[in-house]
């Protein structure tokens, strides 16, 4: 799996939707345009690869803003064996017309300290990756989630790891 993979896919597609709907805005194709800030809080374990399986909590703050169609968000997150990431990065949302059903699409370089976990080879990693699920009347989110961590290769070694979770969104206004 690549760190990439999930960054190109959101980046084309949010191109893509910000050539169709935000370029002919007053407002321009990376103009601010408001929306609802969330807390999102998820639980989940780090798959099995190179990685020995481990338990993982992870916080994500969406800003109450997006530049275009690209959301900002800032996420901790914090391994059962004391490994930390606290990254700052862009998410882009996939509503599917008016149905409760969504994907997101996050892309996250950040700042990673081993602290007795697993050692991903050097202290900046990417953290990329998908959500779907669905949103309830109350603007509540619950969504299935799978992010990749990585250097990208910009240290010597880059092993990875993969993270399943099940995440909650809430609505802070």
């Amino acid at each position: 799996m690549s760190t990439g993979i999930f960054a190109v896919i959101m980046f084309a597609a949010g191109l893509s939707d910000m050539n169709a709907n935000y370029c002919g805005t007053e407002t321009g194709c990376l103009g601010r345009n408001e929306t609802l800030p969330r807390l999102a809080f998820s639980s989940g374990s780090i798959v099995p690869r190179v990685a020995q399986p481990a338990d993982e909590i992870y916080i994500r703050y969406d800003l109450g803003h997006k530049l275009g169609p690209f959301g900002n968000a800032v996420g901790f997150s914090m391994g059962e064996n004391g490994d930390m990431w606290l990254g700052f990065g862009q998410t882009y949302l996939f509503e599917f017309a008016d149905s409760p059903f969504f994907a997101e699409l996050h892309a996250m370089p950040g700042i990673y300290v081993p602290n007795g976990g697993f050692d991903l080879g050097g202290p900046v990693e990417f953290r990329s990756g998908f959500e779907v699920g669905f949103e309830n009347r109350a603007g509540w989110r619950f969504g299935f989630s799978f992010d990749h961590r990585s250097n990208a290769g910009i240290h010597g070694r880059n092993p990875g790891v993969e993270t399943v979770q099940l995440r909650v969104s809430v609505p802070l206004k």
